[in-house]
């Protein structure tokens, strides 16, 4: 069956906008530790049911919530007076029919292993069984979607009706905002500078060519023994963005932690290295977009990603799909200077066949539309036929969901 599909050209690129802005949270930001947190029970309820059934069931955990601790952080010391909140809630198959008996999986003991597994890989200082007091609140969903997903050589019917949409390729901007985040939670930077903790959010506002930074980094109070360190550490941090930003070519000035006040003791310390400790909570899907930042001046969709299951909810697929088509586009199509993709689904419709997949492309000068419209569509339409490839990808951890 033809696939709905549809491409247009666009005007202006992001870049030629006078204002842009954007954000990146970090990985130990409230918002990003609960994504990271709902998408984890999905990928260990996956593994799960693969291993041990051949196939994954229905299941979606994206409803997440976060709520923020209670802490004292000290010059060299401090702790955690009341721990951090995670709720993880949804639906899971806990009960599959198999070899003539019914097999029961137990999502509750998974959930909490992989929400455990997760924030140990991503904190370095914070004890999720002294720190954090998680709660799971997954039930049964419908018997009948059992079935549904054991037809596993049929194509998976979307489970809702969702947009998905992807663009490429990041502007100047947004690739700076992002490599400066992922600079600060690398791994050679936390050896060289342990005392900066895991909940690091980047600001971006450009004008015309003028980039100004706002870097706020949480400190981890236990590796710093008094304000003279933390400026000294603070000037070597700074020093490693500045250098970061010389290298682009737009005209920065970094703020960093801009909200630290000397004359009154205040600084931004805290004990585990996330504001989570401090009465900052999260919620799912209200953080990063599926490319790792958010940038208001794009089209994007507002889907939480995380904790959806990879197999037919398209508010999860079709925000791959199409992030990797307009990657793709750009790529592979000679003229495309930016791409957006926009993928529509109709609940109880074959996931390869959505109500629309949309492209819309910026030309670069030299090239016509008509040149280039036949490959972008070709693209779109070969994007969904190896949609259920994706699924893979997801469970892999190979695609940035937020």
């Amino acid at each position: 069956m033809p696939r709905n599909l549809h491409v247009e050209s666009i005007p202006d690129a992001v870049s030629d906008l006078e204002v842009e802005i954007v954000e990146r949270k970090g990985i130990g930001h409230p918002d990003s530790l609960i994504d990271g947190a709902c998408e984890s029970v999905s990928i260990a309820l996956s593994k799960y049911y693969l291993d041990k059934f051949g196939v994954i069931f229905h299941h979606n955990v994206d409803k997440g919530l976060l709520v923020g601790g209670k802490s004292k952080a000290i010059f060299g010391g401090g702790k955690v007076i009341d721990p951090i909140y995670i709720l993880v809630a949804g639906r899971a198959t806990d009960v599959v029919p198999f070899n003539g008996k019914e097999e029961r999986v137990p999502v509750e003991k998974i959930s909490k292993e992989a929400i455990s597994d997760y924030l140990k890989g991503t904190m370095r200082f914070l004890d999720p069984k002294k720190d954090v007091r998680m709660e799971t609140m997954i039930r049964q969903g419908s018997p009948d979607l059992i079935s549904v997903f054991l037809r596993t050589k049929e194509m998976p019917v979307a489970n809702d009706t969702s947009v998905g949409v992807g663009f490429a390729p990041l502007s100047p901007t947004e690739r700076t905002v992002l490599d400066i985040e992922q600079l600060l939670n690398s791994r050679k930077f936390k050896k060289r500078y342990p005392e900066v903790g895991e909940d690091v959010k980047v600001m971006g506002l450009r004008v015309k060519n003028k980039l100004t930074v706002t870097v706020a980094a949480a400190m981890v109070s236990g590796q710093i023994p008094d304000a003279s360190h933390y400026d000294s550490v603070l000037g070597d941090v700074r020093n490693e963005v500045q250098n970061l930003l010389a290298k682009g070519t737009l005209d920065a000035t970094l703020r960093l932690n801009s909200g630290d006040d000397p004359k009154r003791g205040s600084y931004y310390l805290t004990v585990t290295g996330t504001s989570a400790e401090q009465g900052d909570d999260g919620n799912t899907g209200r953080g990063n977009r599926v490319n790792g930042v958010i940038s208001p001046m794009r089209q994007y969709s507002m889907e939480a990603t995380a904790g959806k299951n990879p197999v037919n909810h398209t508010g999860k697929l079709f925000n791959a799909v199409a992030i990797l088509a307009a990657d793709r586009i750009v790529k592979e199509v000679k003229g495309v200077r930016e791409a957006y993709v926009r993928i529509l689904s109709r609940i109880g419709s074959p996931i390869d066949q959505p109500l629309i997949a949309s492209a819309a492309v910026v030309i670069e000068k030299g090239r016509t539309f008509a040149q280039i419209r036949p490959e972008v569509q070709s693209v779109l339409d070969e994007s969904l036929a190896g949609i259920r490839d994706v699924t893979n990808l997801i469970l892999e951890s190979k695609i940035v969901l937020f």
